[in-house]
């Protein structure tokens, strides 16, 4: 089963009104939906400290670059803020090359979050 033969275009509305977690609300309330991004990688994250000490000096790329690239699409995930108390929740939604947040939810080819 693939899901690249079905590229669809995902449409998000920049409201949803869904449950908040936040120990203030407890119950449903109307959430911004906007798209995560990676963070700044950070210079003393022990995985980047190790790479940079192997690296100095002399003797050129120590470690493997990577070349193999499988994957065409990444997952997108969804940050959906509380109005109310600020509460931020990740929801991760499926794979897809065309991803938009659009002022409603529109019924057109792909499916909406």
């Amino acid at each position: 089963f693939c899901w690249s033969s079905r590229a669809a275009m995902v449409n998000a509305p920049k409201t949803k009104r869904t449950f908040c977690k936040g120990p203030k609300c407890k119950k449903h309330q109307v959430h911004r939906v906007t798209q995560q991004k990676t963070g700044k990688a950070s210079l003393y994250a022990q995985g980047k400290r190790r790479y940079d000490k192997k690296q100095s000096g002399f003797g050129g790329q120590t470690k493997p670059v990577f070349h193999k690239k499988a994957k065409t699409t990444k997952k997108i995930t969804l940050r959906l803020t509380c109005t109310q108390c600020k509460t931020v929740r990740l929801l991760p939604i499926k794979r897809t090359k065309h991803f938009e947040i659009t002022e409603k939810t529109v019924k057109s080819k792909g499916p909406a979050f």
